[in-house]
């Protein structure tokens, strides 16, 4: 569990969510629909982004997760894609941000030292985690600010780039 091995016991029909946040206080994923659409719940299971409300927690056993809470640099700073989204305004209420930051660090890391992704693209990754709030176009160029080849996030910021168009 975000790097740290955990022993635990868990009924035969325990979700991974329930896992999450009633068995080890990890509420950063959130319960939305209980049904897989919102994707407000997405974890990373051994490196793919899952809905952790479809996830029995004894299918997980054995794996590597990882949350919300396990994102941040080992200095409790923001990772890279965080800090791009709140540069880029990428979050209103927040509800959705952690299955959002789950689900987009899978493509982050996919497009790591490759040709960054297209907004059609971007768009298309999030077509499983919806926002009620932004409208999807600042996490878009949130996205892209962090996975610009030559603008580091803290380069784009400390220049005063906003990355919004005029």
């Amino acid at each position: 569990m975000n790097g740290r091995p955990e022993r635990f016991t868990a009924p035969a029909n325990e979700l991974l969510v329930e896992r999450l946040r009633d068995g080890f206080g990890l509420t950063g994923t959130k319960v939305g629909c209980d049904t897989g659409q919102c994707g407000s719940c997405v974890v990373r299971l051994d490196g793919r982004s899952v809905k952790s409300c479809l996830v029995l927690t004894a299918a997980a056993v054995g794996s590597e997760v990882a949350t919300i809470e396990g994102v941040t640099t080992p200095g409790g700073e923001l990772n890279g894609l965080q800090e791009a989204l709140r540069q880029e305004h990428g979050t209103q209420c927040g509800f959705c941000t952690p299955g959002m930051v789950m689900a987009l660090g899978e493509l982050v890391d996919n497009t790591a030292g490759g040709e960054a992704p297209t907004e059609p693209e971007i768009r298309e990754w999030l077509t499983g985690n919806l926002c009620r709030c932004t409208g999807y176009h600042s996490v878009v160029r949130g996205v892209q600010r962090a996975c610009a080849p030559s603008a580091p996030v803290e380069a784009a910021a400390a220049s005063g780039a906003s990355g919004q168009e005029g």
